[in-house]
Order: structure tokens, then C-alpha cells, then sequence
């Protein structure tokens, strides 16, 4: 059960919640760029419009500057007329062009749909007569022909200065409506005055938001809005359920690998407690067993050294060694047994691991100038202390060393190193033996594995077992024909000066 509620949490936090923070993420950026989108599009529809709007009013002021040039009070009405006349032709956009005397009253025009009109009233006329410049009309006017305009006048001064005529120009409102449909069929826009009054507005069947973009023209105080349509949810929706996609992909990938490797961890753990088990297994029959087995061999040992005093002869004497070889062997592994079920059975105590390995010099010096082997013992100035057992840390080191000589039946060196850095301390131990094959070197700590004819298989087991129970660790790194190095690793304890 609690591997299935750990799975889920696993599942919960590796899956599931970035899956949803990435959604969430995915929707309000898809949101945010969508308006944005909505945004951009309607501003530039409202600029082309505008700009659309602006260049009409530019060209009709330019148009009437050009007429008022061309027009003579002296001229007849026919002459007007066709000059009127021949400017609306040009331009489909005008519903007529006209001449008014000062006072307002029509003299002539392109049509007759204002034919003898009185326009001195009309609010825009009024304007110009006071400012004496060019004015358009606030409002929009309906023809008798049905035509929607927007009034512009621009007055005609006699020599000296004063007002002798006004030109104006109907800007038919309706044909640039059109202009604007064509153009931008689903759009919604309206033109307003600079009193905020409506000028016309264009409807579109679609949807659309109550947000606007309001875009004021450059050569009047109007302004065109536009606006912008409703939000495309399902865009939107594509756009988030193609990030949940994605998403689910990559956390269950990262899921999946997470996984392996909590099963690959779980693997070595179970592996580990495996080999815990047979060293317990190997400890409780070494407790039940280890006396029931020396207490005969004291026996027998006692009972061949009598014999040995009986029997003199050398024959005799050739036995009675290699009886005693075979007993001091089984106490070997009787002892080894004793130590994989209580490694700290003894007491331990603060030690100097510098003079532990100078103890033992004389010992290895000897046995590497019997195999004709290069010995080199390099130590520090300092002593470097350590928590542990004499006799098994002598133990771990002579039983290294053995291993190392028995690896170098030709010949070699071998080096060990003492150092210390920080917390911990290092004993380095170096042969130029046979070395261990890849396959070897993983079963080395494992109990009864052995590749020597005569061995047991716990010598290495036993050293581990010991310097674990000194708080440290054991490696062993190798490589066939080139030699073998193993590192032990001890926490220092540190000894005040003044003691």
C-alpha cells in the first residue's frame, strides 16, 4: 500500500500538477496573444479607414483650393455651371459641388438638388462667414435623391479681403459607407464629430465585444471607432488542448523515467538487503556454532601436541605440523565467522592509525622481501586518529596486503599511503598484481565468493564488515594485468592539543 499511495503521489506531483499549471499557463497565453491578436487587426482596420478618410477630406480641400483659383464673379452661370460640373465628374465621391453668393444662397451647382437653396442658416455656412476659413459640416445631410453628405465650404475673397463667395462640396457620406463595407465587410465602425455625436456607423451581423479602438483623424476633430470582435474560443480551446497534449507527453516520459529508476534503486536496495540477510544468516550460525567448534579443536590440539613429544621421528613430526596447519586454518575461519556476526563485539577505542601501519611495517617489509616484491610505506608527520579496534583494523590491513602479495607471484610493488584531508582520513593500498577482472570485482564482497583455490571467500566480506563498523567504507577499483587499489575511508577524531 504504501508503494501505491507513493506511486500516486509521484504521479500527483511529476504529472498532474505541472500538467495543470502548464494549461494554465497555455490558456492565458493563448488568451492574451489571441486578444492581442484582435487588437492588432482591429487597429489596422480603423487605420486603413482613417487614412482612408483623412487623404478624402486632403484631396476636397485640394480640389476646392484649385476651384476657388479658377472661379471668376464675372463669369456667367453657364460658365460656373460646366466648371462646377466638370470637377464632380472627376470624382464619384462628391453628391455636388456648389457656388454661394456671401449670403448663403445658391448661385449654381454640378445638379440641381440644391437649385435656388437658401443655406445662410446652416451652422456650418455660419462658421465660415465668421472664421473665414475652410469648414466642414458636423452633420450628416440627406439629398432628395436620397444620398447621405457631409458638407465642406471654403470661402472665395474679393481684392480686398473680404468674403465674395463660398464653394462648397457635398462628401457623400453614403458612398464611402459602402467603400468601407467592401473593404471590411465584418467589421463594426462608426464615425463621430468632436462633440462625440454620431456621424454614421456600420453594423456587421458578427459578434463582437464591447471593447473598441478609437482612431482620431488627422484633419478633424472626428474620430473613428472600431469595434473589436468577440473572442475566438475555439481557437483558443485548440490552442490549450494541444499544450495539454503536449504536456501529458513530456510528464509521462519524465514520469516514466522516474519510475526506472526507483525500481532500479529499489532493485539494488533489495540486492543489498539481500546480502545483509546472508551476513545475519552467516552471523547467527557463526554465534551458535563458533564455540561448539573450538572447544573440541582445543582438544584435539592438546592431544596432537602430546603426541608430537611421543613420536619424535620425523615422519611422525611432518604429520603431526600438517595437523597442526589444518586446525590453526579452522580457527582461522572459525574467528572469521565470529567477526561477520559481531564485528563490535570488542570495545572500541581512540587509535593512531600511523602507528598501527609502522607496527605492522616489519611484518609486510619481511613478506614482501620473501616474493621478491617492492614495498613503499608512505606516512604523514602527524598522527591521524581514528575510533575503532586495534586488532581488526591490524586485521583488515595484513589481510589487504595478503591478498596483494598472493596477486603478484612474479614479482611487483606495492605502495600503502596514510593521509588525511578535512573529516576523514585515507589508507591507499597499491599492488602491480594480476588484478580482477569486471565480472570478479562485483561479487568480491560477496560472502563465500572466492577465486583462490584454498580461500573461504570471507576475508573481504570480514574487512567491509569491520571498517563499516567503524563508521567507514571500503572501495576497490582494478583492472586485469595492471594491478589493484583499494581505498578505506575513516572519519578522524580530532584530539585536543592539551591532552
Amino acid at each position: 500500500m504504501t508503494n501505491k499511495y507513493q506511486n500516486i503521489a509521484i504521479y500527483c506531483l511529476i504529472v498532474l500538477l505541472p500538467t495543470l499549471i502548464g494549461v494554465l499557463y497555455s490558456l492565458y497565453q493563448s488568451a492574451d496573444e489571441e486578444y492581442h491578436n484582435r487588437q492588432e487587426d482591429t487597429y489596422w482596420i480603423a487605420s486603413v479607414h482613417q487614412k482612408s478618410w483623412d487623404q478624402f477630406i486632403s484631396e476636397t480641400f485640394t480640389m476646392l483650393e484649385i476651384l476657388s483659383v479658377s472661379i471668376r464673379t464675372d463669369q456667367s452661370a453657364d460658365e460656373l455651371e460646366n466648371l462646377l460640373q466638370e470637377a464632380h465628374r472627376m470624382d464619384p465621391r462628391y453628391g455636388g459641388i456648389y457656388l454661394l453668393n456671401k449670403n448663403g444662397t445658391i448661385i449654381t451647382g454640378s445638379n440641381s438638388y440644391l437649385e435656388n437653396a437658401d443655406l445662410s442658416e446652416t451652422e456650418y455656412i455660419e462658421e465660415i462667414t465668421k472664421t473665414k476659413d475652410i469648414i466642414i459640416s458636423n452633420k450628416e445631410e440627406k439629398l432628395i435623391n436620397g444620398q447621405k453628405v457631409i458638407g465642406v465650404g471654403k470661402p472665395i475673397f474679393s481684392e480686398n479681403g473680404e468674403i465674395d463667395a463660398i464653394l462648397i462640396a457635398h462628401l457623400r457620406s453614403d458612398y464611402m459607407e459602402n467603400i468601407m463595407k467592401v473593404l471590411t465587410p465584418n467589421t463594426s465602425l462608426a464615425l463621430l464629430n468632436a462633440e462625440e455625436e454620431l456621424i454614421f456607423d456600420i453594423q456587421s451581423n458578427n459578434e463582437f465585444s464591447q471593447e473598441k479602438i478609437s482612431v482620431p483623424l488627422e484633419s478633424l476633430p472626428w474620430k473613428l471607432e472600431v469595434k473589436m470582435p468577440s473572442k475566438d474560443t475555439e481557437h483558443i480551446y485548440k490552442q490549450v488542448m494541444t499544450s495539454l497534449a503536449k504536456y501529458l507527453i513530456i510528464t509521462h516520459i519524465i514520469f516514466v523515467f522516474i519510475q526506472y529508476f526507483m525500481l532500479k534503486r529499489q532493485a539494488q536496495q533489495e540486492k543489498k538487503e539481500n546480502e545483509l540477510q546472508k551476513l545475519e544468516l552467516v552471523g547467527t550460525l557463526a554465534a551458535s556454532t563458533a564455540h561448539e567448534i573450538r572447544n573440541p579443536l582445543t582438544g584435539i590440539k592438546g592431544l596432537v601436541q602430546l603426541l608430537s613429544e611421543k613420536y619424535t621421528n620425523s615422519t611422525d613430526q611432518y604429520y603431526f605440523s600438517v595437523i597442526n596447519d589444518e586446525i590453526n586454518r579452522i580457527n582461522e575461519i572459525v574467528s572469521e565467522f565470529l567477526i561477520l556476526g559481531k564485528p563490535t563485539a570488542q570495545k572500541n577505542e581512540i587509535m593512531d592509525l600511523k602507528k598501527i601501519i609502522k607496527t605492522l611495517d616489519p611484518l609486510i617489509r619481511s613478506e614482501a622481501l620473501m616474493n621478491r616484491i617492492s614495498y613503499q610505506c608512505e606516512l604523514p608527520n602527524q598522527p591521524i586518529y581514528v575510533v575503532g579496534t586495534n586488532d581488526q583494523m591490524k586485521q583488515v590491513i595484513l589481510n589487504i596486503t595478503k591478498n596483494a602479495f598472493e596477486s603478484m607471484e612474479a614479482g611487483g610493488s606495492l605502495t600503502i599511503k596514510l593521509s588525511a584531508k578535512n573529516s576523514k582520513c585515507q589508507i591507499k593500498i597499491i599492488d602491480t598484481g594480476m588484478g580482477i577482472s569486471e565480472q570478479a570485482i562485483k561479487k568480491i564482497f560477496q560472502p563465500f565468493y572466492t577465486s583462490k583455490d584454498m580461500g573461504t571467500g570471507l576475508g573481504l566480506v570480514v574487512c567491509r564488515r569491520i571498517i563499516e563498523s567503524f563508521g567507514g567504507e571500503i572501495f576497490i577499483t582494478s583492472k586485469e594485468n595492471y594491478g589493484t587499489q583499494v581505498d578505506i575511508f575513516l572519519p578522524k577524531k580530532e584530539i585536543p592539543s592539551d591532552v
